[in-house]
């Protein structure tokens, strides 16, 4: 008797990713004699660009009057973040002891009873204020130059390969009917940019049938297409003919034909 056993598929399993890659090679753990500093990453989440930075920010975030500086409110709030500032970075916050020492100073003359015989004395506070101005005038410029657009990051050039091609093209065969044909069609577009004015032309009948009179010789003939002017239009045409059959109706000229499809000829009887 035999035994059948089933064997399960295998169940797809995900390679372990390798640490690094350096120069196309994979490592898969990191070296032993690697040493990464603690302060090697700093995520700053709210940092100044100097000391007056610093004193800006604690103003306009309480809506102080930058005229009328709380120097001991101040000072309290900056010692706090220079303590803060000591316990992550020493040398970063050697400028702002600078800072701290100038808030002492300013709170330590304000503390002192004022003279009265001394008139118009001094703001300590004035030669700060005069610094704070200045620098928030300079910070407002600078964030106006960084919000104009900004090559290579608003805008980028456009960078576009021109083709050109080497290749000589044959220049086409135009055949004279070709433009003879295209002449026409320019003739046929002046002719639409024409414009007709039309004058009726009064041409009596009466008055031409005088005139064929006068052309008219009773010892000759006159043949009847000589009797008509093509420039006349085709209102002269039927003027003219219509002289010519009042005259025959009243039998004032005569009309001869010497044989079929032979010319037509006119004469006074």
């Amino acid at each position: 008797m035999t035994q059948e056993t089933e064997q399960s598929p295998a169940q797809p399993r995900q390679g372990e990713l390798p640490f690094a890659i350096v120069q196309g090679e994979a490592i898969s753990a990191p070296p032993e004699d690697l040493y990464i500093p603690p302060d090697a990453l700093e995520v700053f989440l709210e940092t100044f660009e100097g000391p007056l930075d610093l004193l800006l920010y604690l103003i306009r975030r309480q809506n102080l009057d930058i005229l009328d500086i709380p120097i001991a409110e101040i000072t309290r709030q900056y010692m706090e973040y220079v303590e803060l500032m000591r316990n992550v970075n020493l040398d970063l916050a050697a400028e702002y002891l600078v800072m701290a020492a100038m808030l002492a100073e300013i709170k330590s003359r304000m503390l002192l009873p004022s003279h009265d015989e001394v008139e118009d004395e001094d703001d300590p506070r004035a030669e700060l204020v005069r610094r704070l101005q200045e620098y928030e005038r300079f910070k407002q410029a600078a964030s106006n130059i960084d919000d104009m657009p900004h090559l290579g990051r608003d805008n980028f050039p456009a960078d576009v390969d021109v083709i050109r091609e080497d290749r000589k093209k044959p220049e086409p065969d135009i055949d004279m009917r070709e433009l003879l044909l295209a002449f026409q069609d320019i003739l046929k577009r002046v002719d639409m940019q024409k414009h007709h004015e039309i004058e009726r032309e009064e041409i009596s009948i009466r008055a031409r049938m005088t005139h064929v009179l006068s052309c008219l010789d009773s010892n000759n003939f006159v043949e009847f297409q000589s009797l008509f002017t093509l420039k006349e239009g085709r209102l002269g045409v039927v003027v003219t003919l219509m002289a010519v059959l009042e005259l025959l109706k009243l039998k004032l000229i005569d009309m001869v034909q010497a044989e079929a499809f032979a010319p037509i000829y006119l004469r006074k009887p």
